[in-house]
């Protein structure tokens, strides 16, 4: 390996530390920001509780019973919705060919929602909304606050079919609260209608919105805790927004907006709950928390949304219009829909999500059309790929063996100048060596900046891959999740388990710096030295304790990038590189001045300068001695 390859898996290195260290000091910023809002909280809870107590003061009508040993029961005006809440709920299933949704008339909301056609890791059935774990509702002044949730709502047979359901909420006036579902055919997609009808004089005129809360609480449906959560959170898309922005991602999170909000997601590491209001909400108060990996209920994370919809009062009939979606994060699937749903899918940022969308995604449905294993396909991808920046990494693999070739010549200059001081002159001889074998000593930055790139997109596309979830290759049974030949359970260095592809991967980084670090002649040089115990010891164990977690899939692509790199170096080395036509390049050269390039113009010129500042210093001391 080259001085230019040995650079660029330092920095490598440096991007990685720096990027553990930012998310280290950005963790404490969140806590310290949650901190404040715990505080926030508090004291809007204090204010909510006067509010409260004022406006109980002000209706003596709307009082609070409080019976021993039970919650409160509110007590309305309204003879019906007394009844309402006292109600018992009923079931209603409604099925299509990719969802099985349960509806309970407590509350005119979802009960439950099974994802068909996708299994948990356990093989039990998926349900992204498990029974009896989610809220759903309306809280609507008329003139008091009826929250839906807690009323319960008549089932309307005869408005009814098997995909559609009509509930609704009478008032003693004749109006009522109807929430109709309707779950379209062969679609992850279910229609919602609120329709407040003949309310116009319960509802103030001064009372333009309703709130719409939100409450679930998603199960774990993976293998590996830290990774499902790492790529869990919760979004929200602004109306023509880039791109939503988010909270999550493994650490409890809060966030409260004013302005309009399109849609939000409460999204599990390949499936996501989202509610988008056509209208738009006009405000959005969002908070995640995270359950512990031991916790015996085995779920992932509890999401809350506290929304608000305008509306316009005083007409006989209101319709506010919502529409779900349950189901995977397919890139292609949510793209369909035109809602920018597809954005809940962590791609990277602008070019790395380009190059996922416009090139890996189409390269891998496309492969997928014919080939049924994903171990192939990743291996055939791999390929294609290493033949497309073929032409950018020759030059870098090239250099490389043609050091290799100069390696005894870099041995005597090593020999000349064995002397710290001497590093400027060393440095001098050694750039002369490579101008006379044509060699390029920045040859090999350029190409692995360019596949760095790639690297990047890879990192990004495979852990949030759903086509890759559960499926087999090898000894890997899922290749979206860490393949642990060895579990001993408990926490050791931070990990519990050996991934093999993992581990072959570290090993392959291992094995081909020390290939290519056979061109290298580092002589004494203690900072030579310490890059190459950091290229051939510190990065593949950093990288093994990256990918451990890591998808499998991930790890078997970094595994095959280094095998087909070792195996063009070394037919390059073999058929397109001669030493011995090197060597007598070199010797052709000897005894003619050398053309020099810029990069070496510059350093003679730092050398130089250099050399007229010490002498300076030096008639300085001088003459002070002297004048004493």
């Amino acid at each position: 390996m080259d001085k230019n390859s040995v650079i660029g898996f330092v920095l490598i290195g440096l991007i990685m530390i720096g990027f553990f260290g930012y998310q280290s000091r950005e963790y404490k910023k969140q806590l310290e920001y949650q901190a404040q809002l715990d505080s926030i909280a508090t004291m809007e809870q204090v204010i909510q509780d006067s509010i409260r107590a004022a406006w109980l003061a002000e209706h003596p009508q709307d009082t609070v019973v409080v019976r021993e040993e039970q919650e409160p029961v509110a007590v309305y005006g309204d003879s019906l919705l007394n009844a309402a809440v006292a109600g018992e709920g009923q079931l209603v299933l409604v099925e299509n060919e990719k969802l099985a949704v349960a509806f309970t008339t407590k509350g005119g909301q979802p009960y439950s929602v099974r994802v068909k056609g996708y299994r948990n890791y356990d093989q039990s059935d998926l349900y992204l909304l498990p029974e009896g774990k989610a809220q759903y509702g309306f809280v609507v002044y008329a003139p008091t606050a009826v929250d839906t949730r807690k009323f319960n709502f008549e089932y309307i047979a005869e408005a009814s079919d098997d995909k559609t359901v009509v509930m609704r909420l009478p008032f003693s006036n004749g109006g009522y609260i109807e929430q109709k579902y309707t779950l379209a055919p062969d679609s992850y997609s279910l229609d919602e209608t609120l329709s407040l009808v003949g309310m116009q004089d319960l509802i103030p005129r001064n009372v333009g919105s309703i709130d719409v809360d939100f409450d679930a609480v998603i199960p774990r449906m993976e293998k590996g805790y830290k990774n499902e959560s790492q790529y869990s959170r919760l979004n929200y898309y602004f109306p023509d927004d880039k791109k939503p922005e988010n909270i999550g991602n493994g650490r409890k999170g809060l966030k409260r907006f004013d302005n309009r909000i399109e849609w939000f997601a409460f999204q599990q590491q390949f499936f996501s709950a989202i509610l988008r209001a056509p209208e738009d909400f006009t405000y959005g108060e969002f908070s995640i928390d995270f359950v512990p990996k031991d916790d015996p209920s085995h779920d992932l994370m509890k999401c809350s949304a506290q929304m608000r919809a305008d509306i316009q009062p005083g007409s006989e009939r209101i319709e506010v219009p919502f529409e779900f979606y349950f189901g995977p994060n397919s890139y292609r699937g949510l793209k369909a829909y035109g809602h920018a749903y597809e954005k809940v899918i962590p791609l990277g940022g602008k070019w790395i999500g380009w190059f996922t969308k416009w090139v890996i995604i189409p390269l891998f449905d496309w492969l997928h059309r014919f080939i049924s294993n994903f171990g192939l396909i990743i291996l055939l991808m791999t390929i294609f790929i290493k033949i497309v920046v073929l032409p950018f990494a020759y030059k870098s693999y090239s250099s490389s063996a043609k050091m290799q070739a100069l390696k005894p010549l870099m041995d005597k200059i090593n020999e000349k100048y064995p002397k710290q001081e001497d590093a400027m002159k060393k440095q001098q001889e050694t750039m002369a060596l490579y101008q006379k074998a044509g060699i390029s000593p920045m040859g090999g930055c350029l190409p692995m900046l360019l596949q760095m790139p790639i690297l990047w997109a890879m990192f990004r596309f495979f852990p949030a891959s759903i086509e890759l979830r559960q499926q087999r290759f090898l000894w890997a049974e899922d290749l979206s999740a860490y393949d642990d030949v060895i579990h001993w359970g408990t926490s050791f260095l931070g990990m519990d388990h050996i991934s093999l592809f993992a581990l072959l991967m570290a090993l392959s980084m291992f094995f081909y710096s020390r290939i290519t670090m056979q061109s290298q002649s580092t002589g004494n040089d203690p900072n030579a030295q310490m890059m190459r115990i950091m290229s051939l010891y510190m990065m593949p164990v950093m990288m093994f304790f990256i990918c451990n977690n890591l998808s499998s899939g991930l790890s078997y692509y970094y595994l095959l990038s280094n095998l087909i790199t070792m195996l063009e170096t070394w037919v390059i080395k073999k058929w397109f590189v001669h030493p011995e036509t090197i060597l007598a390049k070199v010797k052709a050269a000897e005894g003619k001045p050398a053309p020099k390039s810029k990069w070496q113009q510059r350093l003679e010129e730092a050398q130089k300068m250099q050399r007229q500042m010490q002498a300076q210093q030096q008639r300085g001391g001088g003459s002070g001695k002297k004048r004493k």
